[in-house]
């Protein structure tokens, strides 16, 4: 077993990695679409909205339009890490087509990943380690050569990459081989002695 431990940023981390339209469309998707999700899914999110989100003219927020409701809940998507674990799982589940082949791709890449299908907003939070060399711009390219006859959005191609990784783009690089280091470091200390 390694001795390093897994370090884990909050669900609403991800809101650092999000333009504000963005946002904003991944949250109106889930609100058109909260019909189409599991009962659990749709009980969190209304739940919380309930509780949390406040849309001027309406005593219960989850009777208001979906479009006013999702620009209502902003503020609660980047402030409550549940809130955004739960719209990010059913913006997954609305977008199962895209979430199964980009789990294709990342498990054709070598990542290590969870089931598509598993219940990713019960993770304590996103992972900070990235893959070493899987930049958002190497990941759109492989995607878009791996289905060119297919048209993704490159933000919704690289969100379906985050949570089905359960990883964000933090740091990019702690996989490298920290021996490299090491050995540049003695072989300074030898020069400067000879």
């Amino acid at each position: 077993m390694d001795d390093k431990q897994v370090k884990f940023l909050p669900f609403h981390a991800i809101n650092e990695f999000m333009v504000a339209e963005y946002r904003l469309h991944v949250l109106s998707t889930v609100m058109n679409g909260i019909d189409r999700l599991p009962g659990d899914r749709r009980s969190a999110i209304n739940n919380t909205i309930k509780r949390q989100v406040q849309v001027p003219g309406f005593r219960n927020s989850t009777q208001a339009p979906p479009n006013v409701k999702a620009r209502a809940a902003v503020k609660t998507f980047e402030a409550r890490p549940d809130f955004a674990a739960h719209i990010l799982q059913g913006w997954s589940e609305l977008n199962a087509d895209l979430r199964q082949k980009v789990y294709d791709f990342l498990k054709g890449r070598e990542w290590e990943l969870l089931p598509p299908d598993a219940d990713r907003s019960k993770l304590p939070g996103f992972m900070v380690v990235w893959p070493k060399g899987e930049t958002y711009d190497v990941l759109d390219a492989a995607y878009a050569a791996a289905t060119p006859a297919e048209s993704v959005d490159e933000n919704d191609l690289r969100l379906m990459v985050v949570w089905l990784a359960s990883r964000l783009p933090y740091d990019m690089y702690e996989d490298e081989n920290d021996d490299d280091d090491e050995t540049e470091e003695d072989d300074t200390s030898e020069d400067s002695e000879a």
